[in-house]
């Protein structure tokens, strides 16, 4: 059996969606042929002329019939492994005791007392956050809309070896022989799962997708009126990067065509990087934000057979992440917002940075749960201070969780910070306050910061 059947023969052990498997070996004929996915800067060209959020005013009867036609999906798939931990990252604490998906059902409450709209909610799941998911979902009765369900499973393929692109076996922990297929899975699972249909069916018309741990992409009506009225199939938000963005994706304009596309970090050539960093030139991020039409996605999924033709993202990596001595093993992934690049008409629109607010490391978690950001009456998280300070925790002692709820267990003051550095072992008692600029330097052991201490800096 070759290396292909193998992968697929596995799928489908698994009980895997045939669809799954097809979008699976199209890339996987990708990365056979030598396809890198690199989206060289000759070809491309800057984005330019995009539409404001700030434009956007409308009355109450034309958000409330957008609201009325939109669903609010939510990627949760992710278990927040970078911050050790073993289950859903949308269940960590950010303000008041509420978690990520207390906000996130706050913030679709809000949208449907506020206008008077069944507006649904559903979240994909990986396998490994579901059942954490939907037994905290439980706790809110009323959130289902219908029949619609509340969450839909993305999918999985296997890890490849990377000198051979055999499904790679791992004994000493089979789950680590799987992977999942990168973000440009939704279009799959919401087709496969029957979901994409029983949305249509029941009247629903456009999607606002994001990630569930950036709690500034609260569902907007005003969002929703624009996205409707523009009549595009597709668009993306956006924000101005700054120079702490310029490892993130961003939309550029195809040359050959004139169809927007994203290019992410892993598919910019090495002799590309310096031109692609350049914020007077590619001056836009992309927020993995997105909008998109339902039947504009089903007419796309059923000429395409249900496989869109999206790029190849080549992701290698060792078998066990903890073991740099492990085999190699390739990934093949793809990105959600490079579907932009299938819709012709797709556009775009530049947020501010308040609709943009993940929490990747404990250093985001830190400042979100400090006084610097407060919650809005739709449950938004914005923040007070116009300079967000920089937050830079010794990962020694504070990159998983659970070390840094023991180390840091009370919210710290950063309100009137510029910057808190922490090299070191240091733990932080109730109610302290930074000041300005703030290193707090390794002296070679434990140590502790007092309750009520003012820490002041330059």
């Amino acid at each position: 059996m070759n290396a292909l059947a193998e992968a697929q023969r596995k799928m489908r052990s698994v009980g895997l969606p045939e669809q799954a498997i097809d979008v699976f070996t199209a890339f996987y004929h990708q990365l056979e042929g030598g396809a890198s996915g690199l989206i060289p800067e000759a070809e491309v060209e800057p984005l330019q002329d995009i539409a404001s959020i700030e434009s956007l005013d409308y009355d109450t009867e034309t958000l409330r019939r957008a609201a009325a036609e939109t669903v609010v999906i939510k990627l949760n798939g992710g278990l927040g492994t970078t911050m050790g931990m073993k289950q859903a990252k949308s269940l960590l604490p950010i303000k008041h005791s509420l978690s990520f998906l207390d906000l996130i059902v706050d913030q679709v409450w809000h949208v449907r007392s506020t206008l008077g709209v069944d507006l649904p909610l559903l979240f994909m799941n990986s396998f490994r956050t579901r059942d954490d998911t939907l037994k905290t979902l439980a706790n809110y009765p009323e959130l289902k809309v219908g029949d619609l369900p509340l969450d839909f499973l993305q999918n999985r393929e296997p890890r490849l070896t990377a000198d051979t692109l055999e499904p790679v076996e791992w004994p000493d922990d089979p789950t680590l022989e799987w992977c999942p297929p990168g973000h440009a899975d939704l279009y799959t699972a919401l087709d496969a799962s029957g979901v994409l249909d029983q949305l249509i069916e029941s009247g629903y018309r456009y999607a606002s997708v994001s990630n569930a741990d950036n709690l500034g992409a609260v569902p907007d009506p005003a969002m929703m009126a624009w996205f409707a009225q523009t009549g595009a199939p597709y668009a993306a938000e956006v924000c101005r990067r700054t120079p702490a963005d310029v490892k993130g994706g961003h939309l550029v304009v195809r040359k050959s065509d004139g169809r927007l596309i994203l290019r992410e970090t892993a598919q910019i050539a090495p002799e590309d990087r310096e031109a692609a960093a350049d914020l007077k030139v590619h001056r836009y991020f992309h927020t993995n934000n997105l909008w998109f039409d339902l039947h504009a996605l089903r007419r796309e999924l059923d000429r395409a057979e249900g496989v869109l033709d999206l790029p190849l993202i080549r992701n290698q990596k060792n078998v066990d992440p903890t073991d740099p001595d492990s085999p190699e093993v390739i990934q093949i992934e793809s990105a959600m917002g490079s579907a932009i690049s299938v819709f012709e008409g797709a556009t775009a629109i530049e947020v501010d940075r308040a609709r943009f607010l993940p929490v990747k490391t404990t250093d985001d978690l830190l400042l979100l749960r400090s006084d610097v950001y407060d919650v809005g009456p739709d449950y938004q998280l914005r923040a007070r201070v116009d300079d967000v300070p920089a937050v830079d925790l010794d990962k020694r002692y504070y990159k998983a969780i659970d070390d840094f709820d023991r180390r840091i267990a009370f919210p710290v003051s950063l309100v009137y910070a510029s910057s808190l550095t922490v090299r070191g072992d240091w733990t932080f008692g109730e109610g302290v306050f930074v000041r300005g600029d703030v290193v707090l330097e390794d002296e070679g052991g434990p140590r502790h910061v007092a309750s009520g201490t003012v820490l002041s800096g330059n």
